[in-house]
């Protein structure tokens, strides 16, 4: 589906107010920024969401908001020119949902607020000063905390006991000679790559009955084994509570979207990427 037909559907399907004559005022337009990685399915459920959550804070586009909306396809030459334009619309906020949108933006703005989503690192990376006093204009959510590393090896080892060597990071060369050494796991991080190629990472987890944990239950959708990460739907819900007061405050409490054990249906044995030895913990949904 191209972006604007999608944002018609998702605008045709947010319900308006019936407006009283007697109370009936010209409202300001407000304008908000979207910039994404990918426009595919997954980040329109994102964008779904957050539309979805303006709507019930009473904005809604064709009535008091407008929304202008890119995508750079994982391209850093796209982000740029895509996070230029979106100034040019003059935005009240911007929603730069994945890491790789909000440098770009950084670049070209220190006045506009910035909400960003299903970041790694904001502090690291320089988006913003502290976790507790982000400062300047950025602020937002976390893809990940690296505390979660713990959970994955604590996952791992739930379902396979007898992992003893672990392999953490993307798509990595050494994956293959990895697999051919016994009692190995596979931890896959939050990254743009993990993302893109995460069917290739499943395929080898698989073939080499690797028991493999991910930070993103869509991975196991797709086919891994078990995933432990935060609600990035959630996320996006509280992103739009950020960007109705532009960045000052979040509207819902702080466990909102709080981390998850995602199992994959073990009924199904793709090419024994869910093999019956593994045990999974008793949270795994």
């Amino acid at each position: 589906m191209r972006r604007r037909d999608f944002l018609k559907v998702i605008a045709s399907g947010l319900a308006t107010r019936p407006l009283v004559a007697q109370a009936q005022q010209v409202e300001r337009i407000r304008r908000i920024g979207v910039l994404v990685p990918a426009d595919d399915a997954r980040f329109q459920t994102f964008v779904g969401a957050f539309l979805q959550e303006l709507q019930s804070l009473g904005w809604s586009i064709g009535r008091n908001v407008r929304i202008e909306m890119r995508a750079s396809a994982g391209n850093t030459g796209a982000a740029r020119k895509n996070a230029a334009e979106l100034i040019a619309f003059a935005p009240d906020v911007i929603l730069a949902a994945g890491g790789s949108t909000v440098a770009p933006l950084l670049e070209v703005t220190h006045t506009v607020p910035i909400v960003f989503t299903i970041t790694a690192d904001p502090v690291g990376n320089g988006f913003v000063d502290s976790l507790e006093r982000p400062g300047a204009t950025a602020t937002g959510f976390m893809s990940f905390e690296y505390s979660l590393a713990a959970k994955w090896l604590e996952l791992l080892k739930q379902i396979a006991p007898g992992v003893t060597r672990v392999a953490a990071g993307e798509i990595e060369r050494f994956l293959e000679a990895f697999a051919h050494t016994p009692s190995g796991g596979l931890i896959v991080t939050p990254s743009g790559s993990a993302y893109i190629y995460r069917d290739l990472i499943i395929t080898l987890a698989s073939r080499h009955k690797l028991p493999a944990a991910y930070y993103e239950h869509v991975l196991v959708a797709a086919g891994g084994l078990i995933s432990y990460g935060p609600d990035f739907v959630e996320q996006l819900r509280q992103a739009a509570c950020r960007s109705h007061t532009q960045g000052r405050k979040a509207c819902r409490p702080a466990g909102a979207g709080a981390n998850q054990v995602r199992a994959g249906d073990q009924s199904q044995d793709r090419q024994g990427a869910r093999p019956n030895d593994f045990a999974y913990p008793p949270d795994a949904r």
